[in-house]
């Protein structure tokens, strides 16, 4: 019974590897297709991260231009990836095209900024406080040692 158990784990490891070296297969195979059918013109991605344009192929040499002058030279195993240009949508409008913003010539025509908020204070000044409105002074915080009309303080008669 224990040989049994034993032969139905090995039929599933290899069942599990089979399927798992079948889908690597099936990327494999999907990358080659795509390096074989790369055409001057199109934009591609290197493995490395390169952006360019496919400028000339020649059999597994592949010429880019990342920049206009500037040319390399790759194998085509190097190209991982094909960028595909951005497409607009149907119905889609550019809404900043129709807004134009009037910008003046001088500086003169703008309106003033307000000078002061009503919330807060201009700079330089304080806040009013309690104490600054007449009939709301409030005693100064002491120690009580050093209040006279408390106990343990100095006291005048």
């Amino acid at each position: 019974m224990s040989n049994t158990g034993f032969y139905i784990i090995i039929a599933l490891a290899f069942g599990a590897m089979w399927f798992m070296s079948r889908r690597t297969r099936k990327q494999q195979q999907a990358a080659q297709e795509f390096r074989n059918t790369l055409q001057p013109g199109d934009e591609v991605m290197t493995g490395s991260g390169l952006f360019g344009t496919v400028v000339e192929v020649e059999g597994d040499v592949i010429t880019l231009e990342s920049t206009p002058g500037s040319r390399t030279r790759w194998l085509r195993a190097a190209i991982s990836k094909k960028i595909e240009p951005v497409v607009a949508e149907i119905g889609e409008s550019d809404d900043d095209e129709d807004e134009l913003i009037d910008v003046p010539d001088d500086i003169s025509s703008l309106e003033p900024l307000p000078t002061q908020d009503s919330t807060r204070p201009a700079a330089g000044t304080s806040t009013p406080s309690a104490a600054d409105e007449p009939g709301t002074a409030e005693e100064p915080t002491t120690t009580d040692g050093d209040r006279p009309d408390r106990e343990g303080g100095p006291q005048t008669k």
